[in-house]
């Protein structure tokens, strides 16, 4: 019998359950064992009188071999931080990655993109280090250590070696922040020199951006702090179809949270109409991380030919598929 793998699922809010759902169903018609542990987070708990991140969730994920995540919403005006920073903060997730390859079948203005994002995530301005200096002044600090710099540098550089990428770049504003996004480009230079085989290069954010809508397929794993990654990970993004199209994980020493980087659109939540595509490549990725690469390549083919065909698509995507249409055609794919 073939190994089992605990997985700590996380529905999440709005959308997130019929997108679990199907993500569950698409990576078990590939036949790999997995024992789901279902755990409550997000809007819908702090609702019901709960946590919006209880510690026994947390615990779950810790003792798993990965974590699949859905959409989760944060009560707005309530006093509750982000369930997601919450998250990063409380198992030091300190590596977001997100893929960014195009799909056949998902028209768009370029038809080559395959890059990656890699963005340091515990620190920078998203610290929220931040008080009154006086009324109606505001003070925030962005906070850069040589630690976090150096392992999320490492991290890109492993990653490019490990999937045989040829280049990383790295994005900086050092013209401006010259010690702060100094001593970025100062640690990834110091990891740089241990891969030779990796070509790096160092791009100002405000051309490195111009440039990613110019050409994108002259970028490979780009590496950035903070907040220039969350901005530019949702532009490359863009740049394949959105946020419903591309996959997302985060990782930390020993643990792994793979996620769907979409918000909980409650708007159309129990519908049926949700599309899965970002949660069900992020499974691709879990698979991947898992050692489980043949079922993760299953999984892509099975997306990319659907989708080439054109047949059973979701509204947002162009057609008229419901969420079970659209998993029921995957499904059938994979078993061929």
């Amino acid at each position: 019998m073939s190994e089992i793998y605990r997985i700590a699922l996380l529905p999440g809010d709005g959308i997130g359950p019929e997108v679990t759902n199907a993500a569950r169903a698409v990576l078990e018609a590939t036949g790999i064992h997995i024992e789901w542990v279902e755990c409550r987070a997000g809007a819908d708990e702090a609702a019901r009188g709960g946590d919006t991140l209880p510690d026994s969730v947390l615990d779950v994920i810790r003792s798993a071999d990965a974590a699949l995540k859905g959409p989760v919403g944060t009560p707005i005006g309530k006093g509750f931080q982000s369930v997601n920073v919450r998250l990063r903060r409380a198992l030091d997730l300190y590596a977001s990655l997100r893929p960014v390859k195009s799909l056949a079948g998902v028209a768009t203005r370029f038809a080559d993109v395959d890059l990656v994002i890699v963005r340091e995530n515990t620190e920078g301005l998203y610290a929220g280090i931040e008080h009154v200096v006086v009324p109606g002044v505001v003070e925030s600090l962005k906070v850069v250590t040589e630690r976090a710099c150096t392992r999320i540098a490492e991290f890109a550089f492993a990653h490019a070696r490990k999937h045989r990428r040829h280049k990383v770049t790295a994005a900086h504003k050092a013209s401006v922040m010259a010690l702060a996004d100094g001593l970025f480009l100062n640690c990834a230079q110091q990891v740089a020199r241990r891969y030779p085989d990796i070509d790096y290069e160092e791009r100002i954010i405000d051309d490195l951006s111009m440039n990613l809508v110019l050409d994108p397929a002259s970028f490979d794993v780009i590496l950035l702090e903070n907040l220039y990654g969350d901005i530019l990970s949702d532009l490359a993004a863009g740049l394949v179809g959105g946020l419903g199209v591309v996959p997302g994980a985060n990782f930390g020493d020993g643990v792994a949270v793979y996620e769907a980087v979409h918000g909980s659109a409650p708007d159309i939540a129990g519908r049926g109409v949700a599309n899965p595509t970002a949660l069900i490549l992020s499974g691709a990725l879990m698979l991947d991380g898992l050692g489980e690469e043949k079922a993760a390549a299953v999984v892509r083919a099975a997306v990319e030919r659907v989708l080439e065909r054109g047949e059973v698509r979701t509204r947002d995507l162009g057609g008229h598929a419901s969420t079970d249409e659209y998993v029921a055609a995957l499904c059938a794919e994979i078993a061929g």
